[in-house]
C-alpha cells in the first residue's frame, strides 16, 4: 500500500488554481531542457534525498517525471519520510503534453 496518490494531468491543471502546491519535475536536466511545467522546481530524483528537508515545509507535493515512474519513486519516499499530501502525476509529463496543458522554458519557472 503506497502513502501517496495518483493524481491525472487534468486534474492537477484544476488543482493547481485551487490550492498552493509545490510541483517538483525530478527528471534529468537534459529532459527539462524541453520544457517544464510552469512553476515547477527541479530537483533530479539522484538528489531528492540531500534536498529533501526544504521540502517538508509544503502541505501538498505533486512529483512528476517523463512517463510517472521515477515520481512514483520520489512520492514513495517522500510519503516514507512523513509528508501527507503527496501526488504523482500519472503518466508524467506525457500525460500533461497529451491533455494539451502548458509547458514553459525552465529559465521561467523556479530554478530551485
Amino acid at each position: 500500500m503506497s502513502a501517496y496518490s495518483e493524481i491525472e494531468a487534468n486534474d492537477l491543471s484544476n488543482m493547481m488554481t485551487k490550492q498552493p502546491l509545490l510541483l517538483v519535475d525530478v527528471r534529468n536536466d537534459d529532459e527539462v531542457a524541453r520544457g517544464i511545467i510552469p512553476n515547477a522546481r527541479h530537483i533530479p530524483l539522484a538528489l531528492l534525498p540531500m534536498q529533501f528537508e526544504s521540502l517538508t515545509k509544503i502541505e501538498t507535493i505533486v512529483f512528476y517525471c517523463h512517463s510517472g515512474i521515477r515520481s512514483a519513486h520520489a512520492a514513495a519516499f517522500a510519503s516514507s519520510k512523513g509528508c501527507k499530501n503527496v501526488y504523482n502525476l500519472s503518466g508524467g509529463i506525457l500525460a500533461w503534453s497529451k491533455a494539451g496543458l502548458p509547458f514553459t522554458a525552465k529559465d521561467e519557472g523556479n530554478k530551485k
